[in-house]
């Protein structure tokens, strides 16, 4: 099964300025390397059949007949490699020169793309030789190719679409095109494009190659698509400048992969084209303009398998790697949460904010939230009511905590003790006490969700929900309970990211006090402690028992969401990404219950609290996810049941 993932390289010969013979040779390594490591898409630098620096040797019949011939030799040395690559030459149509790259695949080439802006300034004056190709489009006589030549499309509008792969489709520009104000990757993208590759010669000066870097990334970014940048290096003239082999591989605003400078050789990456696919489907701002007509060339590969994946997938895909930016990122988000409760309270000009405090994470998180809304209103936390009602399943170590926490905020503590409510409820409906089922469990949430309401209702106060975003997903949440409040801080909020924004504000908060009962509030199960506890006082209810470990839910509802990715696709980069840590038919067991839970719950996040959205990926019916309560899973979990432990 194909799954969209494609191994693509940019590589850097080492040449020898003018020698046309010996560059096509090692162009041919490169290319028979690539193919052998599995890549599908090569491309090499700009001119690199003669050398970029070979100035006024341009206009010499000798370079130009043996880079045209080389050409040919280089096509039918490859002819068996099952890859399409890139490789610049200059070539002669009708009587003006112009800088382009052929592309070929299985012995042929398949088009001729020319430069569209040359720059002429500073160091280079490519206007001395060439002639810019833009708006044209023609054919070019090449005699090389079988017994009588051929003509090949020749034109900057031409894309190339591949008849096997997951709608992938090639555009191509050439080094200064992606430094002008238009470069034509725009037009290209927006007729279908979303691999875009850049044949280069960019010389090395002080900084040039963060600057290069920046503008691959943000180029991808804003075309939404991959962009494979391979530059000149060694063997280029070194007369007046140096150039430094300076190869990057970019994904939507994202590095996967780039050389070191002045190194020759290959760097490979592997693309995610049903990503960029699904990313350009959804972003409707993309075509704003009709680009010129393009010329659609199809091609195919002979042989397609699997890519063996070299990308990493890390199993929190909410929580940045790095240290300093997931600081940087609890910061801001806990400002954003912060700032949009603000806007709540001072628009509903309530006197008090109403949360239940129960030991856990997620109302710890509110909580916390709740004092820096406050504090940035100027309001005494005195009128944060932090509300704890014990119950059949409440345990001596989350009680204390939700004491401690409340005093160390600064909060005032409301303690209501709601086990006689529960049950005297349980005796009007005909509940037995000791029936420990769904409605022994649910009846206390709705319970203390009543008592909350009526606390804000006596003190003028806005209840905070504590739910967060994958109890939304999974829909463990009790309808009318727990899932209802008048603001929900942590609903954009996956629970393995409320994990470090608590340990952030534990590290950062100077008070020793309130640092102490955090840790052992992360150091606590996850519970909603509804079922009584074990002998010995501890909780005997394991959320992650019953719905699967949330660090696996998250990454599910990840690749589903904000990359679109099919159930088995997921399953496969689950796999690689948690291998050694849980064994794959565990993981394709939650997999199940994630999209069963998924589909099945969506009529409880349809009538969801405001709340605000913090990350790409979100849950509110008026926003991210407009998706029918009744919805079937049927596809989705059928693919699953199809798997046959042997499609990677």
């Amino acid at each position: 099964m194909l799954d969209g993932f494609i191994k693509v390289a940019a590589a850097t010969p080492k040449i020898k300025v003018a020698d046309t013979i010996y560059n096509a040779k090692a162009i041919v390594d490169l290319v028979r390397e690539a193919d052998a490591n599995g890549a599908k898409i090569l491309v090499l630098p700009e001119l690199c059949i003669t050398g970029y620096t070979c100035n006024d040797l341009f206009l010499q019949d000798k370079l130009l007949n043996a880079a045209k011939e080389q050409l040919g030799d280089i096509a039918k040395k490859t002819a068996d490699k099952d890859i399409l690559f890139f490789v610049g030459l200059p070539l002669q149509r009708g009587h003006k020169l112009y800088n382009v790259a052929a592309a070929v695949k299985g012995g042929e080439v398949l088009a001729l793309i020319p430069k569209t802006h040359l720059p002429a300034y500073g160091e280079f004056y490519e206007t001395r030789h060439f002639a810019s190709g833009n708006g044209i489009y023609d054919e070019v006589y090449l005699d090389f190719i079988g017994e009588h030549g051929k003509y090949i499309p020749f034109g900057t509008n031409i894309l190339l679409e591949c008849k096997n792969f997951a709608g992938m489709v090639v555009g191509c520009e050439i080094c200064e095109d992606v430094w002008s104000a238009n470069p034509p990757s725009t037009q290209h993208v927006q007729a279908g494009a979303n691999v875009i590759v850049n044949l280069s010669a960019s010389n090395d000066l002080v900084g040039k190659d963060t600057y290069r870097e920046e503008l691959v990334k943000s180029t991808s970014a804003r075309l939404l698509s991959a962009y494979i940048y391979a530059s000149a290096g060694a063997g280029e003239s070194t007369q007046d400048v140096v150039y430094s082999g300076h190869n990057i591989i970019a994904e939507n605003g994202v590095i996967l992969t780039q050389s070191q400078t002045f190194t020759t050789g290959i760097v490979y990456a592997d693309l995610d084209i049903q990503k960029l696919r699904m990313e350009n489907r959804k972003m409707n701002t993309l075509e704003t303009d009709m680009p010129p007509e393009h010329t659609i060339i199809g091609f195919q590969y002979d042989k397609i398998k699997p890519t063996k994946l070299t990308r990493y997938f890390p199993c929190t895909p909410f929580v940045p790697g790095d240290a300093a930016e997931k600081n940087r990122r609890c910061e801001q988000i806990l400002s954003i949460q912060a700032n949009g409760l603000k806007g709540r309270l001072d628009h509903t000009k309530s006197n008090t904010a109403v949360l239940g405090i129960s030991g856990g994470l997620d109302s710890t998180l509110a909580l916390l939230v709740t004092v820096r809304a406050f504090d940035l209103l100027g309001k005494d936390r005195a009128d944060i009511k932090a509300v704890t009602m014990p119950c059949f399943g409440t345990t001596n170590r989350t009680y204390d905590n939700a004491c401690k926490l409340t005093k160390a905020c600064g909060a005032e503590l409301i303690e209501v003790d709601i086990k006689e409510s529960v049950l005297q409820h349980f005796k009007d409906i005909g509940q037995e006490s000791d029936n420990h089922d769904v409605t022994y469990e649910n009846g206390q949430a709705r319970e203390r969700t009543q008592v909350l309401m009526d606390i804000a209702n006596k003190t003028g106060g806005l209840v905070i929900g504590t739910g967060d975003m994958s109890e939304l997903a999974l829909g463990w949440a009790t309808y009318n309970g727990d899932h209802m409040s008048m603001y929900g801080v942590n609903a954009g909020v996956p629970k393995t990211l409320v994990r470090h924004l608590v340990q952030y504000y534990a590290d950062t908060c100077g008070e020793e006090g309130l640092k102490n009962v955090l840790l052992d509030v992360l150091d606590t199960p996850v519970s909603p402690e509804l079922l009584p506890p074990s002998e010995d006082g501890k909780i005997s209810q394991k959320t992650e028992d019953l719905v699967g470990p949330y660090e696996l839910h998250d990454f599910f509802l990840y690749y589903m969401l904000r990359c679109g990715y099919a159930p088995l696709k997921i399953y496969r980069i689950a796999k690689y990404a948690f291998c050694g840590k849980y064994e794959e038919a565990v993981i394709l067991n939650w997999l199940k219950t994630f999209y069963r839970r998924f589909f099945a719950q969506q009529f409880k996040r349809s009538c969801l609290p405001d709340g605000p959205k913090v990350g790409s990926v979100a849950l509110s019916p008026r926003g991210d996810l407009r998706m029918p309560s009744d919805a079937s899973a049927r596809i989705w979990l059928k693919e699953l049941d199809s798997y046959n432990g042997v499609f990677l």
